[in-house]
């Protein structure tokens, strides 16, 4: 039986914050639905058997199966790469629709404002597309916080892929066990995991898709070092004092 890794090491004071984006600081209701669908019409057209494919994966998983399936049935690598073509152009449009409604989670202004001014590096690791987050942090006011981003549309590995958050990482210049991920949804515990960085969950607000799934226990499970119900919650754990209330 090979030796079990040493449980990572994590150092004080933090110097970074990495964030997910949407469901974590800001809400857009993307259709996941329609976006999961799109990705099987477009594996099923490039030569992936019908029935290969559930909606109930998540989008991530439906493409590695995609791929998986299409070299199983010996499909050249050039089909792989029009599949990819075809559903990023989908997804891109379905994301994009989102944005009118797209609004930032209640307490993400004061938990960057006092983040950015304790000389916290920050930085966005989504698998939203570049274009969609750029305009989602316009929108909602929080663009001025991030220099950097690394997108789904960012050449290189994405989420749940170690290396797309070590990447971040180097460029913001935090070491990982002076560093933060914070995520709303399991992919985003794995992804931290997997780079062995420590981890802060934020529940999905009440009514969003994946509040009834995305609990406490599942992340703590996952290797959550906290889990905050909210924002303002988050706030408290990373050290960042409640805002303070204009006197009358």
């Amino acid at each position: 039986m090979p030796p079990r890794e040493p449980e990572p090491h994590f150092l004080e004071p933090l110097l970074g914050v990495v964030f997910d984006l949407d469901g974590t600081l800001v809400n857009s209701n993307h259709d996941f639905g329609r976006i999961r669908a799109a990705v099987i019409r477009a594996a099923e057209q490039h030569g992936v058997f019908p029935g290969r494919l559930s909606v109930q994966e998540p989008v991530h998983r439906l493409v590695e199966l995609a791929r998986e399936a299409m070299r199983t049935q010996g499909l050249p690598d050039s089909e792989y790469y029009r599949f990819e073509a075809e559903y990023t152009r989908a997804i891109d449009a379905i994301e994009m629709e989102a944005l009118p409604r797209t609004v930032a989670r209640p307490g993400a202004v004061p938990l960057l404002t006092g983040l950015q001014a304790r000389g916290f590096r920050l930085a966005i690791l989504t698998r939203s597309s570049e274009h969609f987050a750029r305009a989602a942090l316009e929108r909602t006011g929080l663009a001025k916080f991030f220099a950097y981003l690394r997108s789904r549309s960012t050449p290189g590995p994405a989420k749940p892929s170690a290396d797309s958050l070590l990447l971040v990482l180097r460029e913001i210049g935090v070491p990982l066990d002076r560093a933060l991920y914070v995520g709303d949804h399991l992919i985003d515990a794995e992804t931290a995991t997997r780079a062995r960085v420590r981890f802060y969950a934020v529940l999905p607000e009440p009514g969003e898709a994946t509040a009834a799934t995305m609990t406490t226990d599942r992340f703590l499970a996952a290797g959550a070092s906290a889990v905050a119900k909210d924002l303002f919650e988050l706030a408290r754990h990373v050290g960042v004092p409640p805002p303070v209330e204009a006197s009358s």
